[in-house]
């Protein structure tokens, strides 16, 4: 399906800068662009790219000020990277969605499927499941008993939801995800370990994405809470009575251990690890491979392990190189200072 740049400008509400009836069917990044496809200009350091790109259309800030002539089409607006997020998802729900319910499929007789909804091949729903309206359970997917599914949620082949999970509207979980497996409780007895029966579940509010084999552990009483708007990457490791709050985001391989509360809106880099039974406040800002062991207070910026303030981070980075010099330099201060003592106490 082809738009044209006015109607593309229309839709982003943007200006309208160069031929607003050139079309294009398909996306490219800016350093790769062909005919026939639009992109955006979000980093300023690509912006050499948009003088030579061979894309008909470009997205761009509004603040965007060309240097020399740019031969494509430009569409101005306030955020380029969320504008070509919409314009993505515009585009992706024009396509044909898949409905139906594929043979080799199972539904258990005391489950309920919404109306429109897709049940790919090898997929079970177990007793007293509920799959919401229009949500899309791909090939080979596992939905366990009284498992409950809202609206618009797609689970992508692999996806496993054990029993009594709670999962909102609008859920988008990728291949190999595993919602509800039982969290890392053992107690010791007699030098062996014993493990701890979790009785809890996982409940996941409305427009959550969950990335590829993700796990996210069912509570031992109570539930594992992922809160509304919140993004996980791939590989990350949520433990047992966990909360995390809305709209948080974590890049992959961050691992959280039990029963810690996370604030809304934090940002977590890739293989942040953060220790068990403590509080992030929100809007918390933790910087990659950084462990977290105690409470950090709302607004903190932190990075390194055990982290401390970004600030004092990176001043204290720029020390460390210095430190067998300043090691030596120490040293002859000390011997000076052992001769000054020796000299002034032969004087007396």
């Amino acid at each position: 399906m082809k738009f044209s740049a006015r109607q593309i400008s229309d839709f982003l509400k943007g200006e309208l800068i160069g031929n607003p009836d050139v079309s294009v069917s398909n996306f490219s990044k800016i350093e790769e662009g062909q005919p026939g496809t639009i992109t955006f200009l979000g980093n300023p350091k690509y912006t050499p790219y948009i003088y030579e790109t061979a894309a008909d259309i470009v997205i761009v800030n509004e603040d965007f000020e060309p240097d020399k002539p740019i031969a494509a089409t430009l569409i101005r607006v306030p955020n380029a990277y969320a504008a070509l997020a919409s314009l993505m998802e515009m585009a992706g729900s024009a396509q044909p969605g898949k409905s139906g319910v594929e043979e080799m499929s199972f539904i258990s007789p005391k489950a309920t499927v919404g109306e429109n909804v897709y049940v790919g091949a090898f997929a079970y729903i177990g007793a007293g499941a509920h799959v919401g309206d229009d949500s899309k359970i791909y090939p080979q997917v596992y939905v366990g008993d009284n498992v409950q599914i809202g609206k618009n949620c797609t689970l992508y082949p692999g996806v496993k939801i054990y029993s009594d999970c709670v999962i909102g509207d609008n859920c988008i979980f990728h291949s190999g995800a595993v919602i509800g497996a039982d969290g890392f409780g053992f107690s010791k007895k007699e030098e062996r370990y014993h493990k701890i029966p979790q009785m809890g579940n996982v409940l996941i509010e409305d427009d959550v994405e969950i990335g590829a084999n993700t796990t996210v552990d069912r509570a031992v009483m109570g539930s594992t809470i992922i809160k509304k708007g919140v993004k996980l990457d791939n590989l990350i490791q949520i433990a047992h009575n966990c909360e995390i709050g809305e709209n948080t985001v974590m890049a992959a391989q961050v691992g959280v251990a039990g029963s810690t509360k996370i604030g809304e809106s934090c940002v977590m880099g890739g293989q942040v690890g953060i220790g068990g039974h403590i509080t992030i406040g929100k809007q918390t800002q933790i910087g990659a491979q950084s462990g977290i062991i105690s409470n950090t207070k709302e607004g903190s910026e932190i990075i390194g392990t055990p982290a401390f303030p970004v600030k004092k981070y990176f001043r204290s980075s720029i020390i460390i190189p210095k430190l067998p010099d300043m090691y030596r330099q120490l040293n002859a201060l000390e011997k000076e200072i052992a001769e000054l003592k020796k000299h002034l106490s032969q004087r007396e």
